[in-house]
């Protein structure tokens, strides 16, 4: 079994990219700049912001399903990142030393079951539930703060 970990596409932030500060506060966007690390995981590259560079702190939908398990909350986005990233068997580097939880979801958005893990175990039970035929994608969030972190799922 093979899996494919995607960060978000940045085409719909592109258009925040540049903003001012009022123009994103306006949005309900802040512009923050990376006082620690790791610490301002980017949901496009899947990489932490380096100490001194600039984020966009905002909310996103990242279940947007007509169900009970519709989700939005708070993700960090580098400014000008060109393309997402895609990791094949392998977890970003967003996922190592953290607590992920990994929400298996089937074709119609309804959630079939949950785990949390870290480190290996992280990738076992990611292998486990992509074997279900239940299971049609899995969204992982960072444990501690809740926020979405990435999308997991089958190779096409």
């Amino acid at each position: 079994m093979s899996y494919i970990v995607t960060g978000l596409s940045p085409e719909p932030f592109k258009p925040l990219f540049g903003k001012s500060d009022a123009e994103l506060a306006a949005l309900g966007v802040l512009r923050k700049t990376a006082d620690s690390f790791p610490g301002y995981p980017c949901r496009i590259s899947l990489e932490d912001a380096s100490i001194g560079e600039t984020v966009l702190l905002l909310n996103h939908a990242s279940h947007a399903v007509e169900t009970p398990y519709r989700s939005s909350y708070a993700i960090f986005v580098r400014e000008n990142q060109a393309a997402s990233a895609r990791y094949v068997d392998e977890l970003p580097p967003v996922f190592h030393g953290r607590p992920i939880a990994l929400r298996f979801f089937d074709e119609d958005g309804m959630l079939q079951g949950a785990s949390m893990e870290r480190g290996g175990a992280l990738e076992a039970e990611i292998l486990s539930a992509l074997a279900r035929p239940d299971v049609a994608y899995i969204h992982a969030h960072n444990a501690i703060h809740g926020c979405f972190a990435a999308k997991i799922r089958r190779p096409d």
